[in-house]
């Protein structure tokens, strides 16, 4: 169902935090990717929209694969939406710093993948138990990356790197990062801005869905 707020488009003059407030229903979540936002808490309570001004991608040519990081995707099995909540319930572990996945998060995200519009990559170790992943959420040729886990060491790595093959395989354009990290930077992610962003969001909208034949291969 369509939303019944009508979210902001990022303007010039906003800074990361765009809108305050509205829902996380399945309607305005997808309004949101489709106008370059993202939800998370603020720290009042409130639910913000964020549109990073430092947004950040990683090229889906520019991943970066130490020898290290290879041996590792020997390591684990990987699989595509096997275990969605599994996944995003790691992501939430209040162990985490700053944790801001909540239980309304959790809800409303597990709801979007039943929907087909939120997808997670699952990395198992050889005894079966889940090591890591990663959660997201794509229309088209975009896949907005919203938060990953790991285990055991490189599992969320892993991931990323299954993902970024799905993507390739998929003929997807846009591998949203949201913001730039040490540990995404090591993997290839750049800073490009919200402008940026912005002009690459309408061609990835536009573009097939990346997930169409993402169950073909159960590992990278």
């Amino acid at each position: 169902m369509p939303s019944r707020f009508d979210l902001p488009y990022p303007g010039r003059d906003d800074g990361d935090v765009v809108g305050v407030g509205a829902d996380l229903e399945p309607g305005t979540l997808l309004q949101a990717y489709r106008k370059g936002l993202f939800p998370m808490g603020l720290p009042d309570g409130h639910l913000g929209w964020w549109s990073p001004v430092d947004r950040a991608i990683l090229p889906l040519r520019g991943l970066h694969i130490s020898r290290s990081l290879r041996q590792s995707t020997r390591r684990f099995q990987v699989s595509v939406d096997a275990d969605f909540e599994g996944v995003i319930r790691g992501c939430a572990d209040s162990r985490r710093r700053d944790p801001w996945i909540t239980e309304e998060f959790v809800d409303a995200y597990t709801q979007l993948h039943r929907l087909g519009w939120a997808h997670s990559v699952e990395v198992w170790d050889n005894e079966g138990g889940l090591a890591g992943g990663l959660y997201g959420v794509s229309i088209g040729g975009l896949f907005a990356g919203e938060s990953m886990f790991h285990e055991a060491r490189d599992a969320s790595k892993v991931a990323l790197v299954h993902l970024v093959v799905v993507m390739t395989r998929g003929g997807g354009h846009l591998l949203d990062v949201q913001w730039q990290t040490p540990h995404l930077e090591s993997l290839g992610a750049v800073v490009i801005g919200r402008e940026a962003y912005l002009e690459r969001l309408g061609a990835a909208l536009a573009g097939p869905d990346v997930f169409d034949s993402a169950h073909e291969s159960d590992s990278v």
